[in-house]
């Protein structure tokens, strides 16, 4: 069983990490006071619920470094973060920050057309302390996501923008985490309901832990 006390899923895909020195945000939004705390702020895509300008600000600091996509570069810097504290990355690339690795992912549609291959947007695999933690971002299964090993998968639920409950309950049965967590639902799309049933839909040897 792999201790989950060091996360939170804050609501929609705001996951937070919590490793001994270091803060780790993916995606804030909807955040509820000025934290100020993030080492780490790693971002999946440019819409307005994953880099949400106003919950950057809530949990940066002077110290914190941001992990984009190459489309957000003048965002961030509008923001305040400086050249050095940026971090751009591109799909497939391997990367390492403040002593932490990490992958990307592919993240996109196959067949909507809110988040288009091309944009290059991105899901990550986020190393810490040997648990590898996936972070799927907006996407459908596809063929990048269908070929990912990892311990924990956090994979959105919610349907229109991506996967549905029962798609990424497929990919989650796919992949075969020792632990997935359902994200992206109860705000702009997907409900609680749609947690408990993607829940129903996983294989009984994957621990699925619903966090919200």
């Amino acid at each position: 069983m792999i201790n989950l006390e060091n996360i939170q899923c804050l609501g929609h895909s705001c996951i937070k990490i919590v490793n001994h020195e270091k803060v780790i945000y993916i995606d804030p939004y909807l955040i509820d006071n000025r934290y100020q705390d993030a080492d780490i702020i790693f971002i999946t895509h440019d819409h307005y619920d994953h880099f949400s300008e106003r919950d950057i600000l809530k949990v940066k600091n002077e110290k914190t470094e941001i992990i984009i996509t190459e489309d957000l570069y003048y965002k961030s810097i509008q923001l305040g973060f400086t050249d050095d504290k940026i971090i751009k990355v591109k799909p497939k690339g391997q990367y390492h920050v403040l002593d932490i690795s990490f992958s990307t992912i592919p993240s996109y549609n196959i067949s909507k057309e809110f988040h288009p291959r091309n944009n290059n947007w991105v899901g990550y695999i986020i190393e810490i302390e040997g648990i590898r933690y996936y972070i799927a971002g907006d996407t459908d299964i596809v063929l990048e996501n269908k070929l990912v090993k990892c311990d924990v998968a956090f994979l959105p639920i919610g349907g229109k923008f991506t996967m549905n409950f029962i798609e990424a309950a497929r990919l989650a049965n796919i992949i075969k985490p020792k632990v997935v967590i359902p994200i992206h639902y109860g705000v702009i799309v997907g409900t609680k309901e749609d947690a408990l049933e993607f829940q129903k839909n996983i294989n009984h040897d994957i621990d699925c832990v619903i966090l919200y």
